[in-house]
């Protein structure tokens, strides 16, 4: 392990030159206009993986393609799968980044780019990491195989396919995956639950078509108006989710949970100065943490209706449209909220007005047992890498891939974030500290060599 990690040590610079190039590619998976971006990403990886001498291959699916890699020769071992994407969030808007997004750049030590945190420099890692024991060793000590796909962010609609069509390229004993966060700078983190979620499309329409806001205003309804009444709705006045029935398979943390999470070296305000909001707001005698990472939400993501130009355009709209999304914690399942949702905009929608509910994607939230054998080699592993052993964290976020590895294949996963909860990941100036990247290679070293020793 010494000769490993001073090679990695070593190798500092040149990572980090490595990572610049793959950042450079606009790999937006939710945009057409850069599908051959998205092939060159994954391209990318897989030059990178057979340039140190690790087998991969560009694998096609329904969308875009992914990259499968495997180095099988250590018989005996265990076999870890390591996922990852290099697909990315669109960069709007792009008048808010101070530097072109796709043109990475250091900044105060960290590396600004799209794709920096989510997930090009989380994944990079553990490239690097095999690297650094081929370099040194001629080996790996534990069979490794890598899925690394391009649809992650817009839900990766093809990737169960593929894996169940390829069961034996994809078998494992442990998954590992690098797209969360530390809890805090200085905080290594191994990540025990992930929320769920159900996504919706609520269209309400009161016309066939907009009319004068003169001749017909104030004597037929405006769907913008009918639609903010709606949404409003979805809550009450203490901003729980007012849709019957959603909390009734909410389970509760565990007391041992409460009493880690207390411990957490953060305050209310500290939570409201890295959201960059001006104040907080949620579900009453909650926490932020336990809003975050263990309670039901509801948010409304987006809204539109009626006249969008530049100027006045005197009209009383017809159709408006909102989107939103809920997340769902431990217990919950996306078909009985999707449900239960329906039911509510059901019962919300005006005599005389149409309103169309459609469910975009889902995926049910995850928990993962502290007890096992795999969480005692991460641990392990993060205290190596980053010379302090971690804490046990909970994500507000979703990974649905993760459940399919759970669920479906039956591979327990150890979520090793590297990332920062102020890395501004699908927003402007996305970021990544490159002393986090740095030790996230030397964690992915160390992981190797653990697991090796169960």
């Amino acid at each position: 392990m010494r000769d490993v990690l001073a090679a990695i040590d070593a190798d500092r610079a040149r990572h980090v030159d490595e990572l610049k190039d793959l950042l450079r590619i606009p790999s937006v998976s939710s945009d057409p206009a850069h599908a051959a971006d998205v092939r060159q990403a994954v391209e990318a990886v897989r030059v990178a993986f057979e340039r140190i001498g690790i087998t991969a291959r560009v694998c096609e699916t329904g969308g875009h393609p992914l990259c499968h890699a495997e180095w099988m020769g250590a018989p005996g071992k265990p076999t870890l799968l390591v996922y990852g994407h290099v697909d990315v969030q669109p960069v709007e808007p792009l008048a808010e980044w101070t530097t072109p997004p796709f043109e990475p750049v250091e900044v105060n030590g960290n590396l600004i780019a799209r794709g920096a945190s989510d997930d090009k420099g989380q994944v990079f890692t553990y490239l690097k990491a095999a690297e650094a024991w081929l370099k040194r060793t001629g080996s790996l000590p534990v069979n490794v195989r890598f899925v690394i796909e391009g649809e992650e962010e817009v839900g990766s609609p093809n990737l169960p396919a593929w894996m169940m069509a390829n069961r034996e390229a994809v078998k494992a004993d442990v998954v590992a995956i690098s797209d969360t966060s530390q809890f805090g700078p200085g905080l290594p983190s191994l990540c025990t639950g992930l929320r769920g979620i159900a996504s919706f499309e609520l269209e309400v329409r009161t016309g066939q078509t907009d009319v004068h806001s003169g001749t017909f205003g104030g004597a037929v309804p405006n769907a913008i108006h009918i639609l903010a009444r709606m949404i409003d709705r979805l809550h009450d006045e203490e901003w729980r989710i007012d849709v019957p029935g959603i909390y009734d398979d909410v389970a509760e943390p565990a007391a041992f949970e409460r009493e880690s999470w207390s411990a957490l070296p953060q305050s209310e305000e500290e939570f409201r100065e890295t959201s960059g909001f001006l104040s907080l707001l949620g579900e009453p005698g909650r926490t932020s943490l336990e809003r975050t990472w263990a309670r039901p939400t509801l948010e409304i993501v987006g809204i539109t209706g009626g006249h969008q130009g530049p100027g006045h355009k005197g009209v009383v709209p017809c159709r408006a449209v909102a989107k939103f999304s809920t997340r769902l914690v431990p217990n919950m399942r996306p078909a009985r909220v999707i449900e239960a949702v329906r039911r509510r905009i059901a019962e919300l929608t005006p005599a005389g007005v149409e309103s169309n509910l459609q469910f975009g994607h889902g995926a049910p939230p995850v928990s993962i047992p502290v007890d096992s054998k795999w969480i005692a080699a991460a641990v392990r592993a993060l205290e190596a890498g980053f010379g302090k052993p971690p804490v046990m964290i909970r994500e507000g976020g979703s990974i649905p891939i993760v459940t399919f590895f759970v669920e479906e294949l039956g591979i327990p996963c150890l979520l090793l974030g590297y990332g920062l909860h102020d890395d501004r990941i699908h927003g402007p100036n996305e970021k990544f500290s490159l002393k986090d990247f740095h030790a996230g290679i030397r964690t992915g070293a160390a992981l190797l060599h653990e697991l090796a020793m169960i």
